[in-house]
């Protein structure tokens, strides 16, 4: 059925309930094949747009008349076990895991707002991605790969990944802690998460309940009586949560989190805007990993570029989308605490600062890390400039 017979069915024929139905599951199919990390089902004036997110763009694979827009919305919550007559309030609920999927899907969110078209939802799709549960399999240097499993072999200290949602913090913190439990047999290892995004067998993980009064604070400082010698807290996000954190990592307990931060350097003021001193920032950090993912250049259609003596071009194809792109790549900087660092933010150093040391100690930069895939024919020096937020014009 495509999108010119959505309204009506054979030999004009209103669609029925079981069209809907027949839709809504022919779209997550092809969201599935297509890899979309989410769905999104937005209402306008006189249709309803669907758009999935592939490699981290939206794009509009589908429209439907207005007036079917009520009826998809019900059917994914009645999938999603909210309240069908309810259409005055943002619903959460989970999308329960069609058999057909053969274990590729792990979690189905589903999120529903209102708005003045009417009701706008967007239902998140988790991968059970099997060649991203190493830590070697990420894609990082060879020197921040090293760096990463140093800091894992340690018993106490803190390291902070930042970067913006949907750039990989998740899978990189999963990773690492099946890299600890594999490589160091007999560790207590335990999580607090909202939600709970990846399963990990052999490790203590806890959901935090959003409004619930199992806060990550009141969790947090419970846990640390339980004998934990290994923490991860799925986002630092207030200055009480910070605090308990930072004493963690000084008390011999290695804690693994993520921050709001668009830079490594940007991560340590965080921390000492919400309180902590900065001797205890100084003491407790040991490192910040900053990461990004990147579009990978389609393998079936890019193009050397002729003009140039390196580098590829996308082009698209059917097996992209005709987007020139098909799945992501792993981009990182980190930074480790040295004396010189130490007495910056002893001293309370500004932004500018902090980058200006990071710089004449050699730093590689995101933009200087993924200068690495460009050279391979990975992605694109465009894609690179776009994600490391550089414009060109």
């Amino acid at each position: 059925m495509n999108a010119n017979d959505r309204k009506n069915g054979p030999c004009g024929a209103k669609m029925d309930a079981h069209d809907v139905v027949s839709l809504v599951d022919d779209l997550f199919k092809k969201a599935i094949d297509s890899n979309a990390s989410d769905v999104h089902f937005e209402p306008m004036s006189t249709e309803l747009a669907i758009k999935f997110r592939l490699d981290g763009v939206l794009s509009t694979v589908e429209k439907v008349p207005k007036s079917l827009s009520d009826n998809v919305i019900a059917r994914l919550k009645v999938l999603g076990g909210l309240l069908t007559y309810r259409s005055d309030i943002p619903q959460e609920g989970r999308i329960e895991i069609s058999k057909s999927h053969n274990g590729r899907i792990t979690d189905q969110r589903l999120a529903i707002f209102p708005t003045i078209h009417g009701q706008r939802a967007v239902v998140r799709l988790f991968y059970n991605n099997r060649e991203l549960m190493e830590l070697g399999q990420l894609g990082f240097s060879e020197l921040t790969y090293t760096a990463l499993k140093r800091i894992a072999a340690k018993n106490q200290g803190i390291l902070l990944l930042t970067g913006p949602a949907g750039s990989g913090k998740s899978t990189t913190l999963a990773a690492l802690l099946r890299h600890i439990l594999k490589g160091f047999p007999g560790k207590s290892i335990v999580t607090l998460e909202d939600p709970v995004e990846i399963r990990i067998e052999g490790i203590t993980q806890t959901q935090i309940t959003p409004h619930g009064q199992m806060t990550f604070p009141t969790a947090l400082r419970s846990l640390l009586r339980q004998d934990p010698q290994v923490l991860m807290i799925g986002e630092i996000r207030d200055a009480e949560t910070a605090k308990i954190a930072i004493e963690a990592g000084l008390t011999g307990h290695l804690l693994m989190s993520t921050m709001h931060s668009g830079t490594p350097a940007g991560a340590f003021l965080r921390l000492l805007e919400m309180g902590i001193e900065p001797y205890q920032v100084t003491s407790s950090v040991s490192a910040v990993l900053n990461q990004r993912l990147a579009r990978k250049l389609c393998s079936k259609c890019k193009r050397k570029i002729k003009s140039a003596g390196t580098g590829f071009e996308a082009v698209g194809c059917d097996n992209c989308f005709n987007t020139g792109f098909k799945g992501r790549v792993l981009i990182a900087e980190m930074v480790q605490l040295d004396g010189q660092l130490r007495k910056a933010i002893l001293a309370k150093a500004d932004l500018e600062q902090l980058e200006d040391i990071l710089e004449s100690k050699g730093h590689t930069n995101m933009l200087e890390d993924g200068g690495r895939l460009v050279s391979e024919g990975v992605t694109t020096q465009e894609e690179l400039n776009t994600v490391c937020g550089i414009s060109t014009s």
